[in-house]
């Protein structure tokens, strides 16, 4: 067989590692214990447990918030055990962060809320323009750029957090109990608004306790129990 008409086969770019990774705090409890995963671009997994289990603290280390007590981890290259200062912002803008209680400016608009991001980047004024529209058509919030947060509710809060995280197309996004807060129609459009960033190319690792969102969907599952992490496939 003619080699040329055999399709190459690229292997999948890993872009998060934790090689035994351990976290014990002050007071002697260890959230975590010896964790060893590999995250790839384009995958979109879900991180449950109940409260307590780590689930924060995993998501923490994996954008420089805290350290592991022992092991290594690399996210994008970096390699987190090392990476401080300059590095770690340079490491930051490549990762959206999404939480659970929104973190929006009050005083300032949905629109300014967004461009923050930007602005603090160094964007220029007419690329913030430009990224401004799609980032909120994205989460179906075109009508609302020059509402304030008050003005919002929690769904569209949330959708802006959302917004405000991808606006600089990162190629990860962190969301930590994103639905958290919010009734099951808004916990569904917001996890249909990460399907369809994953579909463009964005590995998302997504924390949550919402057992009916776990079991609706057909995302795979990491699960953190005892300081332990296992992959449900369905």
């Amino acid at each position: 067989m003619n080699p040329d008409l055999i399709s190459k086969v690229t292997k999948p770019t890993r872009v998060i590692r934790l090689d035994n990774v351990s976290k014990t705090y002050r007071n002697g409890t260890a959230a975590l214990r010896d964790l060893t995963m590999d995250i790839f671009a384009g995958d979109f997994y879900l991180l449950t447990g109940t409260s307590g289990s780590g689930k924060s603290t995993l998501l923490k280390l994996l954008y420089g918030e805290d350290m592991p007590s022992s092991g290594d981890i690399w996210v994008n290259d970096y390699h987190l055990n090392t990476v401080k200062g300059n590095k770690l912002a340079e490491l930051r803008r490549t990762l959206g962060i999404v939480f659970q209680d929104y973190k929006l400016l009050p005083r300032r608009t949905v629109s300014e809320n967004i461009a923050f991001v930007l602005w603090a980047q160094g964007y220029s004024r007419a690329e913030i323009d430009r990224r401004l529209p799609p980032a909120l058509k994205m989460v179906g919030l075109q009508h609302k750029a020059t509402s304030f947060p008050e003005e919002l509710s929690g769904g569209e809060q949330q959708r802006v957090s959302i917004a405000r995280a991808i606006v600089a197309t990162p190629p990860i996004l962190l969301a930590d109990e994103p639905t958290g807060n919010l009734d099951p129609d808004n916990s569904r459009q917001i996890l249909n608004i990460l399907k369809q960033l994953n579909k463009i190319g964005v590995t998302i690792l997504m924390s949550t306790h919402d057992e009916a969102l776990i079991r609706t969907s057909d995302l795979p599952i990491l699960q953190l129990s005892n300081g332990q992490l296992k992959l449900i496939n369905r």
